[in-house]
C-alpha cells in the first residue's frame, strides 16, 4: 500500500485496519489536522483533502485523512493545503456539542464513507 490513514474514527479503524494501514488516535478533529500537518512538514504527502465532505468542521468530532505511506521531500502543496485547512477549521466556533450515541454513529459512518471513497480511488 502506498498510503496510510490518519484517523480518530473508531469505525474507520475497525472496518479498514485489516486491508489498510490505519493509524488510529483518540484525539480531536483539530488534533488530527495538527498531526497531519506535522507529517506533511516531515515529508509525507496529502492524498485526500482534510476538509472533504459537506459536514463543517466543529459539526463532527471525526476526521480521517489519507497520506503517503513513505516520507519524501517536504511537499509544499500538501503543507499549504493542510495549513489552510487548519485556518478554515479555526473559523468555525466550537459549539461544545454533546451528541447522542446515534448521532456519533452517523458522523462515524459519514467519515467512513468519505475515506472509503479515497481508498477506492487509491487502490
Amino acid at each position: 500500500m502506498d498510503f496510510q490513514i490518519i484517523t480518530n474514527n473508531p469505525k474507520v479503524k475497525t472496518e479498514l485496519e485489516e486491508t489498510c494501514n490505519v493509524n488510529y488516535f483518540e484525539i480531536s478533529y483539530r488534533e488530527i489536522l495538527e498531526k497531519v500537518r506535522d507529517m506533511c512538514h516531515g515529508g509525507y504527502k496529502l492524498l485526500s483533502h482534510p476538509l472533504s465532505g459537506s459536514v463543517k468542521p466543529n459539526e463532527t468530532p471525526y476526521k480521517s485523512v489519507m497520506v503517503s505511506a513513505r516520507k519524501g521531500n517536504a511537499d509544499s502543496e500538501s503543507i499549504h493545503i493542510i495549513e489552510n485547512c487548519m485556518i478554515a477549521f479555526d473559523k468555525f466556533p466550537d459549539l461544545g456539542n454533546k451528541w447522542t450515541p446515534s448521532v456519533l454513529d452517523d458522523f462515524q459512518v459519514i467519515d467512513f464513507y468519505l475515506i472509503s471513497g479515497a481508498v477506492g480511488s487509491a487502490i
